[in-house]
């Protein structure tokens, strides 16, 4: 089978990990700060906290920017659960704001609308995150203007974006946000096998993150509440984690995104080569924002199900016959069984509900070849024409 997403591990990525292999330091080594350093200065950041997965910096970036019992985080229903769970990982309440048809993401003129009303109501946010779904950046700027006018915080949830770009500048730089999350799972552009990192230039920000990796736990004296009692001493100040990366996932990392670039140009000329081939299909193809510069991790494609004989399920199902790994990202989250025993449930989102029961996400990573994909193309024509 023809997977949605795979990782290209090369000869250079093992001889990373095997050096750490063969090092002093399998944990807080030297390894986990260079892969910090390595991503900071990328994308244009002044500081890099790496954790053991997205979910995590998406936790720690919640709790620093004091998220709580009787907050509210917002999100994008379509996204994976974990943009909305970390929310109530803090106690706080969730909430979501419908897509925009275009891009797929968090729809601006729609959280314009949901803020005026949650303003007459007491009931706006104290964050939100901003999803940017397959890769393609929200549209930051608008978001940044109501976060200034509303008072409420932003997360960037990049797990599909490194490398991507908004407005020429590479995504994670900072400027319209407080806080962005990157996840490099073996099916993101780079991966540290399973690893994420949390990117902002708030000195502040990021100390308070670095404490809440590792326990809340302490070494610095200056950070101390008391004196130490000598070179050993640490002092817990705040209820952590152990959700710290290890040498082994930054190096894996440090080695891969030395590549992130051409990676990310791969998918591109891959993608532009689907938006070719599929033109004449039933499908709507990916729409790209000219102010955004998309990672591409997905590429999904929406059923133009009046011109099909056939269901959303009877298509996916007859691509998976075929050995193509068709997969949907996402199911809307609101929907889920959790969620709908919070109060939400279906019609809550209408944009989102239309997008689930259209979308399917065809393969993409930068090894596919030209055969692999001809046989994608072949498999769509067959079972849509």
């Amino acid at each position: 089978m023809i997977p949605y997403g795979r990782q290209e591990i090369t000869q250079d990525d093992i001889d990373a990990v095997v050096s750490v292999l063969q090092s002093d330091f399998l944990t807080q080594g030297p390894q986990v700060p260079r892969f910090e350093q390595a991503v900071a200065q990328k994308v244009g950041a002044t500081h890099a906290v790496a954790v053991n997965s997205a979910t995590s910096a998406l936790h720690i970036a919640c709790l620093t920017l004091g998220l709580g019992q009787g907050d509210w985080l917002w999100t994008s229903p379509i996204t994976f659960v974990a943009s909305a769970n970390c929310g109530l990982y803090c106690g706080a309440q969730v909430d979501f704001v419908d897509i925009d048809p275009n891009t797929y993401n968090l729809c601006s003129k729609a959280l314009t609308i949901k803020l005026q009303q949650a303003e007459r109501e007491g009931k706006l946010p104290k964050v939100l995150v901003a999803v940017h779904l397959c890769g393609q950046s929200c549209d930051m700027q608008a978001i940044d203007a109501l976060a200034k006018r509303y008072g409420f915080k932003v997360i960037e949830d990049a797990s599909h974006a490194i490398g991507g770009r908004y407005r020429s500048d590479y995504i994670g730089n900072g400027r319209f946000s407080d806080i962005t999350v990157f996840s490099f799972h073996p099916v993101k552009i780079i991966t540290s096998a399973e690893g994420g990192m949390a990117v902002t230039n708030s000195g502040e920000l990021a100390n308070k993150m670095a404490l809440l990796r590792s326990h809340g736990i302490t070494r610095e004296p200056a950070e101390m509440t008391h004196e130490a009692d000598g070179s050993w001493y640490y002092q817990q100040t705040d209820l952590g984690f152990n959700y710290r990366m290890t040498e082994l996932q930054a190096a894996l990392g440090i080695s891969q995104a030395a590549r992130l670039d051409e990676y990310v140009a791969e998918r591109h000329r891959l993608a532009m080569r689907y938006d070719v081939e599929l033109a004449a299909l039933p499908v709507v193809t990916p729409w790209q924002h000219p102010d955004s510069y998309s990672g591409r991790h997905l590429y999904v494609i929406r059923l133009e199900l009046d011109r099909i004989s056939a269901s959303h399920r009877e298509v996916f199902e007859a691509l998976r016959a075929r050995d193509i790994g068709v997969n949907l990202h996402y199911i809307p989250v609101h929907t889920q069984p959790y969620y709908e025993k919070l109060g939400f449930g279906p019609g809550d989102f209408p944009e989102a509900e239309r997008y689930y029961s259209e979308a399917i996400s065809l393969p993409l990573f930068p090894t596919m070849s030209r055969a692999q994909q001809d046989e994608v193309i072949q498999a769509l024509v067959e079972v849509l024409v």
